[in-house]
């Protein structure tokens, strides 16, 4: 699976991993099969026991073309609208737990959404989806065309979690802790900094963890006692343990 380094606002790599083809495509297919329920739903409740398509025959092309077009708008800008209000997904993309963000860590805006429904008309209706396949499959960030000119792509929120992956440390009834300002931290900013300093020590990026242990400093008010950022940083992770678990 391809990996997206993503350095955030406060200089930090956070490491995500990109959306297959095949989640992308799935995601692609669940959204389709909500827009045709709604066409018929259309058709049957509006145009067919409403009356109105024995209406439409009696007005003139341009007037019945017009209904017909405000009928069906909502399938036209469905995955403007969705991408814009669930901040990166459609009901396709949060079934199979995949999101749009943007490569330079800034949340999506709307214009970004926008470009990116704009390139469906190349990316997706054009050959049957063929350039948008080819685009993912062959660019190193996982991007179609309208991704690339958004400067978005799309990740995957699934994973197996297990101890590793959560702010939980088995520290022991034994334990000493040794920065009690800790506690200024919260639960989501330890999860960040352990994930970002698993990936970091992951691939021997010791640049990061050292911003990393910097940022920490100046949120916290804390100062590194031990010298060695990594170990700073386990501690931290752990003395958050001891002073916010149930006793």
């Amino acid at each position: 699976m391809t990996q997206l380094s993503i350095n955030t606002t406060q200089n930090v790599n956070i490491v995500f991993t990109a959306a297959t083809v095949g989640d992308r495509i799935l995601a692609c297919l669940a959204d389709w099969l909500i827009k045709i329920a709604y066409m018929i739903l259309v058709y049957y409740t509006i145009f067919v026991y409403s009356g109105l398509m024995e209406q439409l025959d009696k007005m003139d092309n341009w007037s019945a073309g017009a209904i017909i077009v405000v009928c069906y708008l909502p399938v036209v800008f469905y995955t403007l609208v969705f991408e814009s209000w669930l901040e990166g997904q459609t009901w396709g993309k949060r079934l199979l737990k995949i999101k749009v963000v943007k490569i330079d860590g800034y949340q999506a805006s709307f214009s970004d959404y926008l470009v990116r429904w704009f390139f469906r008309l190349v990316d997706l209706m054009m050959f049957n989806g063929l350039i948008a396949v080819i685009c993912v499959s062959v660019s190193k960030k996982s991007q179609r065309l309208g991704d690339m000119a958004a400067g978005t792509s799309v990740i995957t929120l699934k994973s197996k979690v297990n101890i590793s992956h959560t702010i939980l440390e088995d520290i022991g009834s034994e334990y000493v802790p040794t920065y009690p300002l800790v506690i200024k931290l919260s639960d989501n900013d330890i999860r960040i900094i352990k994930e970002t300093f698993n990936n970091a020590i992951g691939r021997h990026d010791f640049e990061t963890v050292s911003k990393l242990v910097n940022k920490v400093e100046t949120v916290s008010g804390i100062r590194n006692q031990s010298g060695n950022n990594s170990d700073f940083l386990r501690t931290i992770i752990k003395d958050y343990n001891f002073y916010t678990r149930g006793n």
